[in-house]
């Protein structure tokens, strides 16, 4: 039998006032209606005014079972023989039967005095009755073991009368720890704080107040969510309190995908554009200067493309934690997408300023990455904005340090760039470009121009280089100087590459057919066309289709292509040479390891880079390494071409220096096919 206090029958009914799918009713020792509930007015048709002071038998008893009521009645004040639970067949006020499933449980109430409550549910619809049985029994069963885990009955002043749990073991202290002691007494002082603002709202608004709160408990840090209900006739509280740790562990897992990034648990770009405004709200408040820094791994996709998806993770990663180390913990480092990491510098000072921060990084990330046994070098590019110079908002400050970034990138990576208004402009013309060229091919907008190349001691013509051009009816023309970078980053150089080639050589077939000359075409090759796997096959098919032999095709390579050192480029070009087609080492003398390449790699000729011809005739430092430059290939066997030959006496000086081939302005510009065909050149009478 179940003991409990006037308060809490109290609000057992309060509960059952709000159900009317279940009948409630409760009777007295002699069996005289003390509750009925609004279930127990739809079922049985009598209201709560013509229920209250009846007897049951002469409410909803049939009259052949009344005397078996009462004597179960009897049995249970007496005896303590309990009701069971069971099916039966009552009557309603119009004496129509009403099946349903009953209930009873006796309360004693303060006065010591026996109180039967029954708990009936119908049953017309048996089928479906059945169901909701087990269902409402065991909703009950839950309701008086305590909802939802634990529940307390308090006095005002926070003194816990009454309890009931479920589990014992959610318990924070034990039941004779706690009975008769003041809750605040026993909960660490945060939460007892937050404990006495709710029982204070409670009773002030004569209503629910709920609060979450955390306890380490033995089996360790659980949540709990508690609910106040103001019992204000009786000057008790009811607390309910529910553990919600895994609730409240899925939201953290919710919550930690919305705003961090799943690879390296950095912010992710919601976030970091969140606390970007966060922190522009404190610098104007505060009256302080602040930057945003835009960071990009340099040849990050290179590698990611190479060695794999699953390395450059553990790149993307080391570059997080390397981040995290170098700022300070107010600072925040974010991820926003694929390789770019945003770092957010908060109060600028004379000893922690944008400039020194952005040195540091570089440094930390010049120290190589050792990557699955792998040693690999990645150096960053970093786009610098200040707060407020450079902008006033989020938006507009990351996109001045993106703006910036792209200009460290032109500039040459591994360093860092301000932003400026130039640069604004620089980078709106570079969208233009992208956007125009994405359909340029289609559209027939470009053109392959052809600047012949001649015999320095014959003066005859031998080839020519194909130039491609690109007028677009927005922009103008374009020259390559701003397109080809574009076309290379945006991997568009492979469908135009192979325009070029299959141009050039349709041209050469042309051309060497009408003058009955051996004519060689020179096209210039990109870093991304080697990474094109239908590259080799699409040159041997041109090839054939033109009828054009191997050795009259040069490819011309620049140092940054074989820079990257990759596996596939060695390849492509070894596979390129067993083709016969002639390899050429362009813009030679402007990079740092061009004598190492022309021994690691199979080249047939070598073109010296304008800016040393333009310098011969006017200094003698150039004049040498034009002159040691011509020597040395030759001891290779290698051909030399020089470029940018423009007045008559540099090409008298490479004549004398023993030069095999030149081209430039001298001889002729670029010319259309039509041009170079009707071309009759020769430097000799």
């Amino acid at each position: 039998m179940l003991s409990h206090q006037k308060s809490t029958i109290d609000s057992i009914h309060q509960l059952f006032d709000a159900v009317d799918v279940i009948s409630v009713q409760g009777y007295d020792e002699e069996r005289r209606v003390i509750y009925w509930n609004v279930g127990s007015e739809l079922l049985y048709g009598y209201c709560e005014q013509e229920a209250l002071g009846n007897k049951l038998e002469e409410l909803i008893i049939p009259e052949p079972m009344r005397p078996f009521i009462v004597a179960a009645h009897s049995d249970w004040l007496n005896k303590d023989i309990k009701i069971p639970a069971g099916e039966i067949t009552l009557c309603n006020k119009s004496g129509n039967e009403v099946h349903v499933f009953s209930s009873h449980v006796m309360f004693v109430n303060q006065d010591n005095k026996k109180q039967m409550y029954c708990i009936d549910i119908s049953l017309a619809e048996t089928r479906h009755a059945q169901a909701q049985v087990i269902f409402k029994e065991n909703m009950l069963k839950a309701i008086f073991e305590g909802t939802p885990d634990i529940f307390f009955l308090m006095q005002e002043d926070g003194t816990i009368t009454d309890y009931h749990a479920s589990n014992k073991k959610q318990l924070y202290v034990s039941p004779k720890d706690f009975i008769g002691k003041p809750v605040a007494s026993l909960l660490p002082a945060k939460v007892a704080s937050k404990l006495k603002t709710h029982i204070t709202k409670a009773i002030e608004e004569d209503g629910i107040s709920s609060f979450e709160y955390e306890l380490n408990v033995p089996h360790g840090l659980i949540y709990f969510e508690a609910r106040m209900i103001y019992l204000k006739s009786d000057r008790q509280i009811a607390v309910i309190v529910r553990d919600i740790t895994e609730q409240h562990k899925s939201n953290e897992v919710i919550r930690k995908q919305a705003y961090f990034d799943a690879l390296t648990s950095l912010p992710n770009r919601f976030l970091s554009l969140d606390r970007l405004s966060q922190m522009l709200n404190d610098a104007e408040r505060n009256r302080e200067r602040t930057a945003v820094l835009f960071l990009d791994l340099d040849d990050f996709k290179t590698v990611n493309d190479s060695l794999g998806h699953e390395a450059g993770d553990k790149i993307l990663i080391e570059a997080a934690n390397r981040l995290n180390l170098a700022l300070r913990k107010e600072d925040t480092v974010g991820r926003i997408g694929g390789d770019e990491f945003i770092v957010l510098l908060r109060a600028l000072t004379d000893n922690h300023n944008a400039l020194e921060i952005a040195e540091n990084l570089l440094t930390i990330f010049r120290r190589p990455f050792q990557i699955d046994g792998r040693e690999l070098i990645l150096t960053l590019s970093i786009g610098i904005a200040i707060y407020p110079e450079n902008g006033n908002c989020a938006s507009d400050l990351l996109r001045n340090a993106d703006t910036a970034m792209y200009q460290a990138k032109a500039i040459g990576r591994n360093t860092y760039s301000f932003f400026t208004k130039e640069m604004n402009l620089t980078m709106t013309r570079r969208f233009e470009i992208e956007g125009q060229m994405h359909g340029a091919l289609e559209r027939n907008e470009f053109d392959v121009y052809y600047q012949p190349q001649l015999d320095i001691q014959s003066g005859h013509i031998t080839g020519a280089e194909a130039l491609l051009r690109w007028h677009n009816p927005i922009l103008g023309n374009v020259t390559p100087e701003e397109f080809i970078p574009i076309a290379e980053q945006t991997g568009l150089i492979i469908p135009i590459g192979k325009y070029v080639i299959k141009q050039a050589l349709q041209f050469l077939s042309e051309w060497q057919n009408v003058d009955q000359q051996k004519y060689k075409m020179a096209v210039n090759f990109s870093p991304r066309q080697f990474r094109d796997n239908e590259l080799i096959g699409f040159i041997r098919k041109s090839l054939i289709d033109t009828n054009i032999s191997p050795q009259h095709l040069e490819l011309e390579i620049t140092e940054g292509v074989l820079m990257i050192g990759k596996s596939y480029i060695r390849e492509s070009h070894l596979e390129l040479h067993k083709l016969g087609i002639k390899l050429s080492m362009d813009d030679f003398g402007t990079g740092y390891s061009s004598l190492s390449y022309l021994r690691q790699y199979a080249f047939d000729a070598l073109k010296i880079d304008r800016s040393f011809i333009d310098g011969i005739t006017r200094n003698n430092e150039d004049y040498d390494l034009v002159k040691a430059t011509i020597a040395m290939a030759h001891s290779l066997r290698l051909v030399v071409v020089a470029e940018g030959v423009e007045i008559r006496e540099q090409l008298t000086l490479l004549e004398e220096l023993g030069c095999d081939y030149a081209q430039g302005y001298y001889f002729s510009k670029p010319l259309t096919a039509k041009q170079l065909l009707e071309l009759k050149y020769t430097t000799k009478p």
